[in-house]
């Protein structure tokens, strides 16, 4: 008998956060609902969940300051976000906090559904490839496994998110990577959103490897990004 996924729940709204979990455990899945932010992280803190699925508009710690939270304990947590629809910078803060996908209110419960099983999929993927090489080249070592990079000397410890990225600019080393090639690789789509979120993600990755004047990743407008190591 396969254990059932756990999930956690925060949603104010009582008739909301009713129905979705009604939903989500006649999908077979295990859900503990808190209804305001600090409860949240305490069911956090107690239990050991697969996913989290967040309002952000939460009442005593809003839902973008409990991803924050949640990150700090287990860095790689999948998180979801409801978010308003008119709400597009939360969605942007959403991404900066790591999370790994968002969607708007009023939603359709079998999207929903499918972002759940799509979101544990990649996870599920990440955790089985084990991968254990470490790229070296002058002034550089990363480990994707570890989340682990040095650049002159100075060690990073990256996000999941950062990690992927650079995974695959050194996977595809002095070649154009496409940023719609990157966006399906590190969140399984290309829209606006996700645009934004690379756009944060990158600043901080090209941040990194400035430390090192033999590094370069190199914009290419129309096309991609290209790291250049000499």
């Amino acid at each position: 008998m396969r254990e059932l996924i756990n999930i956690l729940v925060v949603e104010d709204d009582k008739n909301a956060g009713y129905l979705l979990v009604e939903n989500l455990r006649a999908s077979d899945y295990k859900v503990v609902l808190a209804e305001d932010g600090d409860k949240g992280y305490e069911a956090f803190e107690k239990g050991s969940f697969d996913i989290c699925i967040l309002d952000i508009m939460l009442p005593r710690r809003d839902g973008l300051s409990l991803a924050n939270a949640i990150k700090k304990i287990n860095p790689n947590m999948p998180i979801i976000f409801l978010t308003a629809r008119t709400l597009s910078s939360d969605i942007i803060e959403g991404f900066k906090t790591g999370c790994d996908d968002y969607i708007t209110k009023p939603y359709n419960i079998d999207e929903l559904l499918w972002r759940i099983k799509a979101v544990l999929r990649r996870k599920s993927t990440v955790d089985t490839k084990k991968v254990e090489e470490v790229f070296e080249a002058p002034n550089f070592s990363f480990k994707y496994s570890d989340r682990n990079l040095s650049v002159n000397s100075i060690v990073f410890s990256l996000s999941t998110k950062e990690a992927d990225i650079l995974k695959c600019l050194v996977d595809n080393l002095s070649q154009i990577v496409s940023r719609d090639t990157i966006m399906k690789n590190v969140w399984g789509n290309n829209d606006y959103f996700t645009s934004k979120s690379l756009d944060v993600y990158l600043t901080k990755v090209r941040k990194y490897l400035s430390e090192a004047d033999n590094i370069k990743l190199i914009n290419i407008h129309g096309h991609g990004y290209k790291l250049m190591i000499s």
